[in-house]
């Protein structure tokens, strides 16, 4: 049986007449008189409601024969949250999907089933019964809706956007465009309603959105050289490994509250990685949260509810861990300075048309190879050099995978088996590494003062209302903490 949808059909018509951009991405709707499927913030004129089908997923829309809005454009709606629907394989596994995707490595269904515990019939049967779609026409649509948008949002050859989108040869590509879309990747280009210029992306988000909140955790841990918060806006230099290559470039994300959108910039050296780096703006700004279900629960905390908050990620899994395990039991401040310190001496220089990025964060072969002394005399103690570089190595050797498609406990008991890491670490790690909506570090000492209480039995407790969205609680709470009113 397909999951039942979020809304019955007279209230979503509803939805898609108001234009409620609270339902963007977990509602689509096809048009039976045009054969266009839509978000329910499109701008056209709103059909007649006995022209319209509603569908929980693009993947849904597009089985059903319904082919993608150049308007509105169904690619760039945010996803699905790792908590919107109960925790089941299939959710998972599509997660899995749609990152491999667009970071260049999709697993065959054998080797996803594998990595999931599964056979590969009992996960496409679970999958089929979840998302009312097979995996293989769930991992079309996302392979084809990342080349749509490349195509309208860059100016890539069509080759490279076929390769970037997982397709193994140009032909394959037009092929599974037309017979999908029902027009070639030249017309659509040609076409389109967006212009591209240079390597301009734009992704949605769900309103409301603590915009000021988001960008005043990131702009209270600036570290020179590697990033900056101006206004709006959100840049940063990027470097990771992508296939056995080196990249490294910069990334500037500008929030557009109007449109509730970010609209994302690149160096040309990520070009052919660009999906990749709009999956880890979305982490990083997590741009796929639902507020709906997230505030009712946060209107529990005892400090005043700001609504749309949000979970500040990553775009490094990585750096981001080393900058915990940096942060373990100093303030913010101190944190900063001893990071600060570390890409002085270790990071890679990165040119960028900006003045205050200059450098990449270091990597983990860097930071696993680096002479511990050197590491030392930054002023980082013994104990904490241990741990940064056994996390290098675990990250180095595979055996530790800082990402949201990561299982979360099996990364917490790699994490927690390090040298110098305790579950104050891990649940920090989790929350922001791997962004998972209900990481609790019983043992924060901002969070104990914001509680009021030393007795960690006593705020974790306490916590059981705010399930199962506590790392949300949490990061409110060091708001208020750090941005008294």
């Amino acid at each position: 049986m397909i999951r039942p949808m979020v809304l019955d059909n007279n209230s979503a018509y509803l939805a898609l007449k108001a234009r409620d951009a609270r339902f963007d991405g977990r509602l689509f709707v096809g048009v039976t008189s045009t054969g266009i499927y839509c978000r329910p913030v499109c701008r056209v004129r709103t059909p007649r409601r006995e022209n319209c089908r509603f569908f929980d997923t693009r993947a849904q829309a597009e089985a059903a024969n319904f082919r993608p809005c150049m308007k509105c454009r169904p690619e760039i709606a945010p996803g699905l949250s790792q908590m919107d629907s109960s925790r089941t394989l299939a959710d998972i596994a599509a997660r899995c999907i749609e990152d491999g995707v667009h970071s260049g490595h999709a697993l065959a269904l054998p080797q996803l089933a594998t990595r999931l515990g599964v056979t590969d019939r009992h996960l496409r049967r679970i999958f089929q019964a979840s998302h009312g779609v097979a995996p293989h026409a769930y991992l079309t649509t996302q392979r084809l809706l990342l080349a749509k948008q490349l195509l309208t949002d860059t100016t890539q050859p069509i080759t490279q956007v076929a390769l970037a989108s997982g397709f193994d040869s140009l032909r394959r590509f037009n092929a599974a465009f037309v017979e999908r879309y029902r027009f070639n990747p030249t017309q659509l280009r040609r076409e389109g309603a967006t212009k591209p210029s240079g390597n301009a992306l734009r992704l949605a988000y769900r309103p409301p959105y603590d915009v000021s909140a988001v960008l005043a955790f990131f702009a209270q841990r600036v570290v020179r050289g590697v990033e900056e918060v101006h206004d709006l806006t959100l840049r940063r230099t990027v470097g990771w490994v992508q296939q056995g290559r080196p990249v490294t470039g910069w990334v500037s994300c500008q929030f557009v509250p109007e449109r509730h959108e970010v609209h994302i910039s690149a160096s040309d050296s990520l070009s052919p990685v660009l999906g990749e780096v709009m999956q880890r703006v979305r982490q990083c700004l997590d741009l796929d949260a639902d507020p709906a279900r997230i505030d009712p629960v946060l209107a529990l905390l005892p400090v005043p509810l700001r609504p749309g908050s949000r979970l500040p990620g990553a775009m490094d899994g990585f750096e981001v861990a080393v900058r915990v395990i940096l942060g373990q039991q100093v303030t913010v401040k101190a944190a900063r300075t001893l990071v600060q310190r570390l890409v002085d001496r270790f990071g890679q220089p990165v040119e960028t048309p900006f003045p205050t990025l200059t450098h990449a964060f270091p990597d983990a072969h860097t930071i696993a190879t680096a002479d511990p002394a050197a590491i030392g005399l930054l002023g980082i103690v013994r104990q904490r050099v241990r741990a940064l570089q056994a996390l290098a190595a675990a990250v180095l050797d595979g055996s530790l995978v800082l990402h949201r498609g990561a299982p979360i406990e099996g990364t917490l008991d790699t994490l927690r088996a390090l040298p110098g890491v305790g579950d104050w670490t891990a649940q920090v790690i989790a929350m922001r590494a791997l962004n998972w909506p209900d990481a609790w570090p019983a043992a924060d000492i901002g969070l104990m003062n914001a509680l009021g209480s030393r007795d960690r039995k006593h705020i974790t407790a306490l916590a059981e209302a705010w399930r199962p969205w506590r790392a949300y609680a949490v990061m409110r709470l060091w708001h208020e903490l750090e941005n008294p009113t």
